[in-house]
């Protein structure tokens, strides 16, 4: 049994695809010559393309900002004030992809207000938007960097292009610089509001895994149900249906065809066993993880030693999550490993439930491996859990997951 790796708690995710760094190195100094390096011609177009980009944004702003001013004294005032601001939310959207493509800086896109779903009636919801719409910070900060960009586009431009015939030798210095500048802007006015807009933004993508995932499980059991039990207690009833009939002309071939049935019901039985312990095992709600685990363990192709060392259950949803997080890991354990012992620890630390599941196994487990690790993840990302796989080619494997602790 391996030592409980440390994860880390609250902290980022593991498995997650990290943001691309937004700072790029300085190139060397070229020669004086046509002989720029790719990075150096994308700043200049950059601060080239500045100009007719920053002219569009300031018109556009200034243009909004003074006929909304002025018809605030009417109705429709603020109404062409919110269309404004979510003009400019796609100004900023058009902004983060130059930066993109040319300063490769990347910053996470602001959510997108929601104006769906909010349950008040079409008189409400219309003023509800247009408030909303008219507080968003994200499309305010929009405007702003439209504004203080003009004058600096204006130097850019100037700097830049005279640069290209006067200061050829240094001028990938100068444009850098010039640039750091625009990566700090485009970071500190065009990036989401704060931390909890980034919140939000990941809250969303949660929750369409979890959205995903609940589907996917509705279309296992229709499925199972369709092809497992539903199919034999269709043969079931015909069966019984031609035993009724030889009854009176042969009582002996009607015995056998009973028996036959006998049969089919006990494996319909057994078939919607395993479908209600897959959708939630009795023995998990009845005894709690200890004996749940206990009882995949069981079924495992290796020994596996359980421990489950919790001071009390855990909430429900996050006593099924764990429960079928190690029911996963152990069938890969049984199918992909080839281990001869595996180990399965519970255990509370803080405010988090950790489960790790360890093997002596091939190894060589990833999660792109198409073991199903990968979904398994996503669904504990869903709910703010943590997915570390350490599974070097030739063994040991030690899997370590943590879940939220909520209790009962």
């Amino acid at each position: 049994m391996t030592e409980p790796l440390s994860s880390p708690t609250g902290s980022g995710r593991p498995h997650g695809r990290p943001l691309p760094s937004s700072h790029t190195p300085s190139d060397p100094l070229p020669p004086a010559r046509f002989a720029f390096g790719g990075q150096t011609w994308r700043e200049i177009a950059h601060l080239l393309a500045n100009l007719p980009f920053a002219l569009l944004g300031f018109v556009y702003v200034t243009t909004v900002l003074f006929t909304s001013a002025f018809l605030t004294l009417t109705v429709i005032g603020f109404p062409l004030l919110a269309a404004a601001l979510m003009g400019a939310r796609q100004l900023g959207r058009l902004e983060r992809m130059r930066a993109r493509a040319l300063l490769r800086v990347r910053v996470d896109e602001p959510s997108p207000l929601p104006f769906r779903g909010s349950g008040r009636r079409a008189d409400e919801g219309f003023i509800a938007q247009v408030w909303m719409s008219v507080k968003d910070p994200v499309g305010w900060r929009s405007m702003l960097y439209e504004l203080i960009r003009m004058p600096w586009a204006v130097a850019t431009f100037v700097i830049t292009l005279t640069g290209l015939f006067v200061a050829w030798p240094v001028l990938p210095y100068i444009v850098r610089g010039l640039t750091n500048v625009d990566r700090v802007m485009v970071r500190s006015l065009l990036s989401p509001s704060d931390e909890l807009e980034r919140r939000i933004a990941e809250l969303e993508s949660d929750r369409g895994v979890v959205v995903d995932t609940a589907a996917a499980d509705l279309r296992r059991i229709e499925r199972d149900l369709h092809d497992g039990a539903q199919a034999r207690l269709v043969n079931l009833a015909m069966g019984l249906g031609l035993a009724k009939e030889k009854l009176l002309e042969d009582p002996d071939a009607a015995a056998t065809m009973v028996e036959e049935a006998h049969g089919e019901v006990k494996l319909a039985l057994q078939e919607l066993r395993d479908l209600a312990r897959g959708i939630h095992p009795a023995v998990l709600t009845d005894r709690g993880l200890d004996a749940a685990l206990s009882a995949v363990a069981s079924r495992c192709t290796a020994p596996v030693k359980v421990t489950v060392d919790l001071p009390a259950r855990p909430a429900a949803a996050i006593e099924g999550i764990a429960y079928f997080t190690v029911s996963e890991l152990l069938q890969n354990v049984s199918k992909h490993s080839g281990a001869k012992a595996a180990a399965v620890d519970v255990w509370r630390s803080d405010e988090r439930l950790l489960i790790q599941v360890w093997d002596d196994g091939r190894g060589g487990a990833r999660l792109d491996g198409g073991s199903g690790i990968a979904g398994l993840a996503e669904r504990l990302d869903a709910v703010d859990g943590l997915f570390v796989i350490e599974s070097p080619v030739g063994g040991p494997t030690t899997v370590t997951a943590e879940l939220p602790w909520r209790g009962r």
